[in-house]
């Protein structure tokens, strides 16, 4: 339970006066709340938390004060009738008027984004960004606040987006996104959960269908038999699917940011960048050979791929490096499935799909293929594969390197 009540502070101000504040108290906490007024201690009666007579207007002071308490009151039963627990600073924020009725959508997006960048997660809060831009080009009101998104508004949103040729997966990244910013504002008290949208307007039904990205495990091939020394320029880009092939799918911006300190004897151990899971894989020979031609190229800096070139860089330099070097291996990559007869689309995320699919296809086990890929369930494995079954990790892996 949460209770209230109207003190004078034992602690003068400049003025020499003792300022009047809501005192709330929660789970043996408090919080003052200063209410505008200040007076001399001999002008408050502490027994009846008002003014005396003494002090002047106190019939309309006194009354102030009566609707700060009726304030409060309203505030702690709305928060119960919606079976909120409640913190003391959400408290605060809706005493305060910082509610759901008149924080922005665009001022808490904004501070969403800036938290990101300010904690290293560039990458995050450029996809915010992205998705911003594109809902205040539908929506054109930049003063819309959160419990006026509705389903209706979020179905138009939809019919906009494929208007604009956006594709299930691009609709479905954009709706996660806001979604997660909706259920953020709920988090931090800036809106009330009746008010969620998605309850009714289901993101799900944009989950894609049947993945088509996976290679076969003769496609990998292909690209591993790939001659570089006829085409030099595309040597990084077959040396990067290859080493992402064999070390479980690898990301990009994790082989970017592998260090020679993350290679331990015959294994490499590193954390997802994404999901923050640690990794610890057995260096197949492709990925030994691959490790010991880049000893000899990236002297100057700790990484083992040249993609950083050096070392203190900002978050936002390692992002715009990423953004440049990740479209360059992608564009590579098609040239390389050109050359070699691929006509699937080959992207950096179809070496992890393909690492997948294969495994299945020789007898892993999906459960096996989760945990190698850090998956936190096997549902999002699932959405890799096809319909197989069987087992075992490093040992599991070994099987891409024979016939079957």
């Amino acid at each position: 339970m949460a209770t209230f009540n109207i003190i004078l502070r034992n602690k003068v101000n400049s003025r020499g006066q003792y300022p009047i504040v809501l005192r709330v108290t929660k789970n043996r906490k408090s919080k003052l709340i200063k209410l505008g007024y200040n007076c001399d201690s001999k002008d408050w009666d502490e027994m009846k938390s008002r003014f005396k007579k003494c002090y002047p207007n106190y019939i309309k002071r006194n009354s102030a004060l009566v609707g700060f308490e009726q304030k409060a009151y309203s505030i702690i039963e709305e928060f119960n009738r919606e079976e909120v627990d409640f913190t003391l600073d959400q408290f605060y924020e809706k005493f305060k008027g910082k509610t759901d009725s008149n924080i922005t959508v665009l001022e808490f997006w904004n501070e969403k984004v800036d938290d990101l960048n300010t904690a290293g997660r560039t990458g995050n809060a450029k996809a915010y960004i992205e998705t911003q831009k594109s809902f205040f080009k539908f929506i054109k009101n930049k003063n819309i606040v959160f419990r006026e998104i509705t389903p209706a508004i979020l179905d138009k949103y939809e019919v906009y987006l494929r208007a604009n040729n956006n594709t299930d997966g691009g609709i479905g990244f954009k709706m996660r996104e806001l979604r997660a910013l909706f259920n953020d504002a709920i988090r931090k008290g800036i809106v009330a959960e009746k008010y969620y949208p998605f309850k009714l307007y289901k993101v799900s039904k944009l989950k894609k269908g049947n993945n088509k990205r996976a290679l076969t495990r003769e496609e990998v091939r292909l690209i591993e038999n790939f001659d570089e020394s006829v085409f030099p320029n595309l040597n990084e880009a077959k040396k990067l699917f290859i080493f992402s092939y064999y070390t479980r799918g690898m990301n990009f911006i994790d082989m970017m940011k592998l260090r020679w300190e993350n290679i331990e004897g015959d294994r490499i151990v590193y954390t997802r960048s994404k999901t923050k899971v640690k990794f610890v894989i057995k260096i197949l020979e492709p990925v030994k050979q691959i490790l010991e031609y880049y000893k000899q190229v990236n002297p100057h800096t700790g990484y083992v791929f040249p993609i950083l070139l050096r070392e203190e860089l900002t978050p936002m330099q390692i992002e715009n490096r990423k953004v440049k070097k990740l479209k360059k291996f992608n564009s590579d990559l098609k040239l390389i499935a050109k050359e070699v007869g691929i006509v699937k689309p080959i992207t950096s995320y179809v070496a992890r799909h393909s690492f997948a699919t294969n495994l299945k296809e020789v007898g892993v086990s999906t459960d096996v293929i989760s945990q190698s890929m850090g998956h936190q369930s096997v549902s999002i494995t699932s959405a890799y594969l096809k319909d197989f079954e069987s087992e075992i990790i490093d040992d599991a892996n070994e099987k891409l390197l024979n016939n079957y």
